[in-house]
């Protein structure tokens, strides 16, 4: 028989005892045989029975294995709290000797720089060797900040209760009683602790400062103790840190001055250029505006530069003879151009403009590549600058030549309007054709108003809008002048289109015999051959550049009486004390009345002053080069305007202002002092003798200045549409013209028939 090796598994056998052992116990009368051994095969829980299956040692492997670390690392917390508390006594120890050695160096290095530099410098060395702290100690103290960052004084520090707790408790452990001496005797210790701090700090600063200026001086541990060099040294230090906070403020003061300076500069600067800008240039552009808009012009100037390079290249190419060059790029410009047309925005482009901006932005390219010679380019864009410059100048002259003319030029409604009104006065019975209340003219407790004008229609829209505004209305009366072939319409316009109470007079022009060329200079100057050659002269030159320098002068308006009669208001009226002279192109938007109370102070015209910086003063309107009005007028003198005046006729009467104005007009029969107008010689006759109204009377430009401001225009009595740009005519300002348009009554049938619309 074959022996076979038998072995256990290493668990199993202890589960074999401890079944022989109970087997044992279960029969204590019997000898029990051992278990026959079988061949171990295959995995301890195939082999084992059922009550075997304990896992008793396992249990006690987890269970030491979760022991072992907490018991090490409680060891090792131990021996690192041991090792703390030595390593905390070592240098509490170490530190005071370190300390001490420390302050017998230093105090040692504060005697050899005594010796080497004079107390000029070590007064110096000390100021500079604190900076200021970079919190202020002043905001700390006041408990501006937190609790966990206010500094501690020097008595709280002192008198800190730990410190005297733990006196008491020392005093109380030894068996002995505390008194005010021991508490007296800390506090003098702290303090002392707390000065050599800071002498420390001080001395430490010199000492930086001395190893940076001498790096090679050796500091012994030699030295004593310099009390009275430390005691010195702090004054010194305290002292330095009081003069450079101080300088410091001083400094800040400086700054932020110099700083509110130049911010107040900068805001009167921008001031100042806001007033310089023309604020309806401002109203186009707004840094808010995207540049993709429907209003957009940014493909439209792509495309005129273009052009403008497509031309200059052309002319290139035909010099050179580059006839294929030549017929791409005249091809590309014709292109370009029907695709621009008119155009002043990209939305009025045609559909294919990106497309033809790319073509000729590759034929520009070859351009430029087969002629890249820059001087040539240079000489054709600048002969194309100065020929479109030309043009430019050319086209303001046509302008000006024709708004002048249809300033000028009476619009073909307001003649039928006239004419329509002649024929209704004179289909009229004579009793009829005439108004009522007229002997109010000569009182001189009404308020009388004077106005000279052909235009029908624009002396009513005065008369309406200082009737609609008046308080009293029955107590204004209008004084209307005009000439004979307008004399019947203005009539019976107002007999047509009475105004409540008011008084309305007309007269014909014609009908002042006493006015004539023997009186009068200017009907005078009219009557001389220099003159109608000036004016009527059939073979003047009829180029634009020869008269657009005297075209507004050559106006026919100059030559009316209507123009000058204002020189001459005692004469028509002789019997009126003080009267208001309006022109026909105002809107008048409040009551007038408080005009005839204002003090002339002697004064003969009551007028607005016009003059700026430099703008509508004397010098604008007359010949300084001229001797006569250089020895009696200031250039500088500032203007007024025409439109709204108050006369006192009685005074006008005492400095005999007509005669004055009859000498100047007669000293300008040659147009040498003045050109003609009647704005000079009005400024010459009333200088000084104008008294200034406040500017809200009386607002001007409205009839050529597309911004004045509409808060000036809602608080002025007085609008003036002073200009060629009149409110009446196609080319008025249309901003300004409601203001004008709602005294008009466009409801009647005149004015229908006409057509005089809004």
């Amino acid at each position: 028989m074959s022996t076979s090796v038998w072995q256990l598994h290493p668990c199993c056998s202890a589960c074999i005892c401890g079944k022989t052992k109970m087997r044992k116990a279960q029969l204590p009368g019997k000898v029990l045989a051992p278990l026959p051994l079988k061949r171990w095969k295959g995995s301890v829980s195939e082999q084992r029975p059922r009550h075997a299956k304990q896992r008793f040692p396992v249990c006690a492997l987890l269970v030491v294995s979760m022991i072992a670390p907490l018991v090490f690392l409680a060891g090792r917390l131990s021996i690192f709290i041991s090792s703390n508390l030595v390593q905390k006594v070592f240098l509490d120890e170490s530190f005071a000797t370190k300390l001490g050695d420390s302050r017998n160096r230093k105090l040692s290095a504060v005697d050899q720089i005594e010796t080497f530099f004079p107390k000029e410098v070590l007064d110096v060395i000390i100021a500079n060797s604190r900076e200021p702290e970079p919190l202020d100690r002043n905001i700390i103290r006041g408990k501006a900040l937190s609790s966990s960052l206010v500094e501690e004084t020097k008595v709280d520090a002192i008198r800190r209760p730990s410190d005297i707790s733990k006196v008491k408790e020392d005093k109380i452990n030894q068996g002995q009683g505390v008194s005010e001496n021991d508490i007296k005797a800390v506090s003098e210790e702290k303090l002392k602790i707390i000065s050599d701090e800071e002498s420390e700090n001080h001395i430490a600063g010199v000492e930086h400062i001395v190893s940076a200026s001498i790096p090679d001086m050796e500091v012994t541990d030699e030295g004593t103790a310099g009390g009275a060099l430390l005691s010195k040294n702090a004054n010194h230090a305290q002292l330095a840190r009081r003069m450079r906070l101080h300088r410091h403020e001083k400094r800040l003061k400086e700054l932020l001055q110099q700083d509110e300076e130049e911010k107040v500069k900068m805001e009167n600067e921008a001031i100042e250029h806001t007033k310089e800008v023309h604020s309806a240039i401002i109203g186009k552009y707004s840094i808010w505006r995207h540049d993709e808009s429907e209003n957009s012009e940014s493909l439209v100037r792509l495309m005129r530069d273009q052009l403008i390079m497509a031309r200059a290249y052309a002319s290139i190419a035909q010099a050179r003879h580059n006839d294929q060059l030549l017929r791409d790029v005249r091809f590309r410009l014709r292109d370009s151009q029907r695709c621009v047309g008119e155009a002043s925005f990209d939305a009025d482009l045609c559909r294919s403009a990106p497309e033809r901006i790319r073509a000729m932005g590759q034929i520009l390219t070859r351009a430029r590549e087969e002629h890249s010679d820059g001087s040539l380019l240079v000489k054709k864009l600048r002969a194309m600058l100065q020929s479109a410059e030309e043009h430019a100048r050319m086209l303001k002259k046509q302008s000006t030549f024709l708004s002048q003319l249809a300033a000028k030029t009476i619009p073909k409604g307001l003649h039928c309007l006239s004419l329509r009104l002649n024929v209704e006065y004179h289909m009229l019975p004579s009793h009829q054709q005439e108004f009522a209340n007229q002997e109010k003219l000569e009182d001189r407790s009404l308020y009388h108003y004077a106005l000279f004008s052909d235009n029908i229609l624009a002396v009513s829209v005065v008369v309406s809008s200082v009737i609609l505004h008046a308080q009293e209305p029955e107590k204004h009366v209008f004084h209307l002048v005009t000439d004979k072939l307008n004399y019947g319409a203005m009539k019976m316009w107002f007999l047509s289109n009475p105004l409540g109470k008011a008084t309305i007079h007309v007269e014909n022009v014609d009908n002042f015999t006493w006015l004539n060329s023997s009186y009068c200079p200017v009907l005078r100057q009219l009557e001389h051959k220099a003159m109608k050659d000036y004016y009527f002269k059939q073979d003047q030159p009829t180029s634009l550049a020869s008269v657009s320098s005297n075209l507004k002068y050559r106006n026919p308006k100059y030559l009316s009486m209507l123009n000058h009669l204002r020189f001459y208001l005692p004469q028509i009226y002789p019997k009126l004390n003080k009267i208001l002279f309006l022109d026909d192109d105002i809107v008048v938007q409040k009551d007038l009345t408080r005009l005839w109370s204002v003090d002339l102070h002697g004064k003969v015209n009551g007028a607005v002053e016009t003059c700026g910086a430099s703008f509508h003063r004397f010098d604008k309107y007359l010949n300084f080069s001229n001797p006569h009005i250089a020895r009696n007028f200031d250039p500088n003198a500032c203007g007024w305007a025409y439109g709204m005046n108050v006369f006192d006729l009685d005074e006008w009467k005492r400095q005999d202002i007509t005669g004055i104005y009859h000498k100047w007009q007669n000293l300008n029969e040659e147009r040498n002092l003045w050109k003609l107008g009647t704005l000079p010689p009005g400024l010459i006759t009333f200088y000084n003798l104008t008294y200034p109204l406040d500017k809200s009377w009386h607002v001007l430009g409205l009839g050529y200045n597309p911004s004045v401001d509409r808060i000036d225009i809602d608080g002025a009595a007085v609008i003036h549409y002073n200009g060629n740009l009149k409110p009446w005519l196609e080319i008025g300002l249309a901003r300004y013209k409601p203001f004008w348009a709602k005294y008009v009554k466009f409801d009647h049938p005149f004015i229908q028939q006409c057509n005089i619309n809004e």
